[in-house]
């Protein structure tokens, strides 16, 4: 029988979906602290994927477990959007594809 290992947080359905497969899997439920601990392995992982492969599929994904850390970390989604929306009132987006290069002082 051949054997891959991993430890790797995966969604809710992987294992169901190997198993569907004709494979069997060894998984284990998480404690909070090791959640977040992964999550945020998880988002690096995710970033990179997206940078190589600049997909929406990719940036879903990243989105996704962005929600995740949300919910884990005991906030809202809304609450998420609320701040982004603040932030951007205060201090604008990106649309205007500006690059600060250099802030001289009036010394």
């Amino acid at each position: 029988m051949d054997s891959k290992k991993y430890h790797k947080l995966v969604r809710d359905r992987i294992p169901e979906i190997i198993e569907s497969d004709g494979k069997q899997c060894v998984c284990e439920v998480l404690s909070s602290e090791e959640y977040l601990a992964l999550l945020d392995e998880k988002l690096q992982e995710e970033l990179n994927e997206y940078e190589e492969s600049k997909s929406l599929e990719e940036l879903a994904d990243l989105l996704e477990v962005m929600y995740a850390v949300v919910k884990a970390r005991g906030w809202s989604v809304e609450e998420l959007e609320q701040v982004r929306k603040e932030k951007a009132k205060q201090r604008g987006g990106f649309e205007k594809r500006i690059l600060l290069k250099e802030v001289q002082s009036k010394d």
